[in-house]
């Protein structure tokens, strides 16, 4: 089986979303397309790498992923192919393959130059389908580019820790449709800096001092039903393994949530301060 996602900020309202679709099963019509998301805010990159970096690891080796966010070929951007961790990812090179990637080096990544070889009004995502079912089809990726050494890299919204180790600073990179709040500080970062040590969550409300293992364990007295802790907030590392902070079992629509209720942003900075 060959599997094709698709992670875009193309939304469902128009027509963008069923004729990639079209033009996929057109190209390969044996292949499984598998919606990621198509609501990421438009040309947010850092989202996008989130989104992907959060679902990927949940489909067979081998997965083609095509990432339709600021997909522009440019003079600052050229379209990529990377093979990381026996998934193939294509997207241009805006620094989204280097956010999801990290510090893990990529099996191989390659520059896209099959571009005229297609139609003069072919469109950038004609490029990505091209080359996804190239490659969903078991084709080499020296077919469709050459292989390059490095890639964007992107730091301005990377997790950093202060000189003394006493303060990991992290970002708000991604609110889901819940309102939680998703950092960009890794459970495997806070391990290991925080070597055992007691830390508080500084948020611009009061701190949070404990991450719990589950939304649920916020409930520690046996005094009280689970239904009396709604509305607490709470930090957890989510499944995606990064900090999360949220509010039990908030309503958006009605009582507001984390990023409501909290005052967090895109980008607003949360620190976990270590004693």
């Amino acid at each position: 089986m060959s599997i094709i996602t698709l992670t875009t900020d193309y939304g469902l309202k128009d027509h963008f979303v069923g004729a990639l679709k079209g033009k996929l099963l057109s190209e390969f019509a044996e292949c499984t397309i598998i919606d990621i998301s198509h609501d990421i805010d438009p040309f947010n990159t850092v989202e996008a790498s989130y989104i992907i970096g959060a679902a990927y690891n949940s489909f067979p080796k081998g997965t083609v992923h095509i990432i339709g966010v600021d997909l522009e070929l440019n003079k600052e951007n050229q379209h990529l192919v990377m093979q990381w961790n026996d998934h193939y990812f294509i997207a241009a090179d805006n620094g989204i393959l280097s956010m999801l990637s990290q510090k893990i080096v990529p099996q191989k990544i390659v520059g896209i130059n099959i571009h005229d070889r297609l139609e003069s009004s072919a469109t950038d995502m004609d490029v990505f389908v091209k080359v996804a079912c190239h490659i969903a089809r078991g084709g080499s990726l020296s077919v469709i580019g050459k292989e390059l050494n490095s890639i964007k890299q992107v730091t301005d919204l990377q997790a950093s820790v202060s000189a003394d180790n006493n303060i990991l600073k992290g970002h708000v990179i991604y609110i889901d449709h819940l309102g939680n709040v998703v950092t960009n500080i890794s459970k495997k970062q806070f391990i290991e800096v925080a070597k055992g040590r007691p830390y508080e969550v500084v948020l611009k409300t009061k701190n949070i001092k404990t991450i719990l293992p589950r939304y649920s364990d916020i409930a520690i007295s046996e005094k009280y039903l689970i239904k009396n802790y709604e509305g607490e907030k709470l930090a957890i590392f989510n499944e995606a393994g990064f900090l999360e902070i949220a509010i039990f079992r908030s309503n958006p629509s009605t009582v507001g949530s984390a990023h409501s209720l909290l005052g967090l942003h895109y980008r607003d900075v949360v620190n976990i301060q270590f004693k």
